[in-house]
């Protein structure tokens, strides 16, 4: 076994056809970023997190401003190529070098980018990042056991679900259950091919509806 500690991850930007994961900046990608997770028709988003909805601009200031420049993890901001502003945000977090284990997490998607496959494709950059560059082992997801779409999201992406970890945190004064999900350096071929080949363009039609779902490329997509 490779004893080496994984690096820790970079401020780095992750180019990709649909979007750009680039290192969260308060200054550029704030504007975006409130217009895409304010207003009460947004409170939803923050739900199943620990922070939020802010009443104020003065207030997502000085969130986004603690999650760019946190020691313990590296916050992404996730940029529309076309638009080029910024629709979510994303981090690696948790991060254990020795062991060679870190989280993908603080995932928050605006409307816009929620069921695209922009949002798809930001996660495959990451993941690549994390096992092709980084050297990691174990890439993990966790999530509010009652959040139903994040759920869906991990399975979805490839990821294996372990367990459910009881009264594992108090979130905004309730209970929260964590539903665990991994992904292993082992398994991170398979997961790629997939992945890639439901990213190509030739997948969707005119309107940009998948041909196939994730998972079913070359297969009968309704079975």
């Amino acid at each position: 076994m490779d004893l080496v500690p994984a690096t820790f991850p970079e401020r780095i930007t992750l180019s990709g056809r649909l979007v750009t994961v680039e290192p969260l900046n308060p200054e550029r990608h704030g504007e975006a970023l409130w217009h895409g997770f304010s207003g009460e028709e947004n409170d939803h988003l923050w739900l199943y997190l620990a922070e939020g909805p802010f009443a104020g601009r003065s207030e997502f200031d000085r969130y986004l401003a603690q999650k760019a420049h946190s020691g313990e993890a590296v916050c992404y901001a996730i940029s529309g190529n076309g638009s080029g502003l910024a629709l979510g945000i994303a981090s690696l977090m948790r991060i254990d070098r020795a062991n060679r284990v870190l989280e993908v997490g603080g995932i928050h998607y605006s409307r816009h980018l929620q069921r695209t496959a922009a949002a798809t494709e930001a996660m495959y950059l990451l993941a690549r990042y994390a096992f092709e560059d980084l050297g990691y082992r174990r890439y993990e997801w966790k999530c509010n056991s009652l959040n139903a779409p994040s759920r869906r999201a991990a399975e979805r992406l490839g990821f294996t679900f372990e367990g459910i970890f009881r009264q594992h945190m108090i979130v905004k004064g309730n209970n929260r259950d964590t539903a665990w999900y991994s992904m292993l350096d082992s398994e991170w071929p398979d997961r790629k091919e997939k992945l890639e080949a439901w990213l190509r363009p030739e997948n969707f039609d005119d309107d940009g509806v998948q041909r196939h779902r994730l998972g079913t490329q070359g297969k009968d997509a309704n079975r």
